[in-house]
């Protein structure tokens, strides 16, 4: 049987997400509705990817009773709001990253979740791909002995994007981008509390992050560090130094093709799209939506890669990490 996918937001995340399911065969995974609040973007983008159902409300997809799973593609803002109602709808949900705003958002989700019995995940993309399973293999067999520094880089140029760069958008560096940086970390460190966290971070006028370095200090004298920012360009690795050697992963490191141990480089390509994408190898969202229909052919609540322990945790560090550089939204007030 397919999986009956939902999608909830007809915008540019969806559509990717939409190209990469047609990298898999179609007895596995099939698009069955659409939602969008503007009923004539949800049309438009029915015809573009073949969807059979349309819906100009997420509403009437919470009470669709064909749906096995909701992907949840609207922006990070409305992730509280438009969850709960699809959790609480008793539908499956995989909701884009950043989960929600913070974490007391994020805790209310898991909580409804658990309520009603559904799968839910924080769709950090990056845990599925071949590139990060390889990176868990490799730390198993301590293949570069004990870890004692990570470090994470993301910069990318989008001070013209609003969505970047608006408080009431949720913009900055760190929900947007800064969190790929800190799920490796804590992927690393099998989701371990780090024992510090210290931010130091520059703000655009609009009030949200423009660029931030985090040191984080972990059990038994391990060290992370990361930077992120949306006004310059970085290399976007992550590297993992060990008492035996060093695991690099290549940017773009939040969706990796290469990865280098010591000297060793092996290559995962990825599929090639059937029409154009608006991000970098978006096709790999294919790997997610794997990893959603193998744990729900297990009945399994949540993914074992992307643990809801480690999204409350992942959220909790970001909290603190605005905290430290002066960033409040609104919803921090409620």
């Amino acid at each position: 049987m397919a999986i009956r996918w939902g999608l909830c937001g007809a915008g540019k995340i969806s559509h990717d997400f939409s190209v990469a399911l047609k990298t898999l065969p179609a007895e596995d995974h099939q698009i069955a509705a659409i939602a969008s609040r503007s009923s004539d973007r949800a049309k438009e983008f029915a015809k573009k990817h073949s969807i059979p159902k349309v819906y100009g409300s997420y509403e009437e997809l919470a009470r669709d009773p064909d749906i096995d799973i909701v992907y949840l593609g609207v922006l990070h803002t409305e992730h509280w709001k438009v969850g709960l109602l699809f959790l609480q709808a008793g539908k499956n949900v995989l909701c884009e990253k950043p989960f929600a705003m913070n974490s007391r958002q994020v805790k209310d989700l898991v909580e409804a979740a658990r309520k009603t019995n559904v799968f839910l995940m924080e769709a950090i993309w990056s845990r599925c791909f071949p590139v990060h399973a390889e990176v868990r293999k490799l730390l198993a067999e301590e293949a570069v002995g004990e870890v004692k520094l990570v470090k994470a880089y993301f910069g990318s140029p989008q001070l013209h994007i609003p969505r970047s760069v608006e408080k009431e958008l949720g913009g900055g560096a760190l929900l947007d981008i800064g969190v790929y940086c800190l799920q490796f970390v804590l992927m690393v460190f099998n989701g371990e509390r780090p024992e510090s966290v210290q931010a130091s971070g520059v703000l655009l006028d609009s009030g949200v992050d423009e660029s931030v370095v985090v040191v984080m200090k972990f059990s038994r004298k391990r060290m992370a560090l990361c930077a992120f920012s949306i006004a310059a360009r970085f290399s976007n690795d992550a590297v993992i130094s060990g008492t035996k050697g060093s695991i690099r992963v290549l940017g773009p490191m939040h969706c990796p093709t290469t990865l280098v141990l010591n000297d060793k480089k092996t290559e995962y390509p990825l599929p090639e799209p059937c029409l154009p994408l608006n991000f970098t190898n978006s096709t790999g969202l294919r790997y997610e939506a794997e990893e959603v229909r193998q744990c729900l052919l297990k009945g399994l609540k949540e993914s074992p890669r992307m643990p809801l322990a480690d999204s409350v945790l992942l959220t909790e560090i970001m909290d603190e990490i605005r905290k430290q550089v002066g960033v409040v939204f609104s919803q921090d007030r409620k």
